[in-house]
């Protein structure tokens, strides 16, 4: 998949598959997960928000089912 880089301090870049409402966010940390059954408009939202790293944990990280790909 892929990811677009974003200004972020945890965040290092994020990717979207409308296909399958998956979102994939590479860590600074440099974790890369998958997020299932995201739809395309919480992908637009994070991508928009004023801090990345805060919509991420308030909107996505305890939401969505997600695996760790690397």
């Amino acid at each position: 998949m892929n990811r677009l880089p974003v200004d972020s301090s945890n965040l290092h870049s994020v990717g979207y598959d409308s296909s399958t409402m998956t979102l994939e966010i590479e860590f600074k940390s440099g974790g890369i997960y998958q997020y299932y059954g995201v739809p395309k408009e919480v992908y637009e939202q994070l991508l928009a928000a004023s801090s990345l790293g805060k919509f991420f944990h308030a909107n996505i990280r305890n939401v969505y089912r997600y695996g760790k790909i690397r």
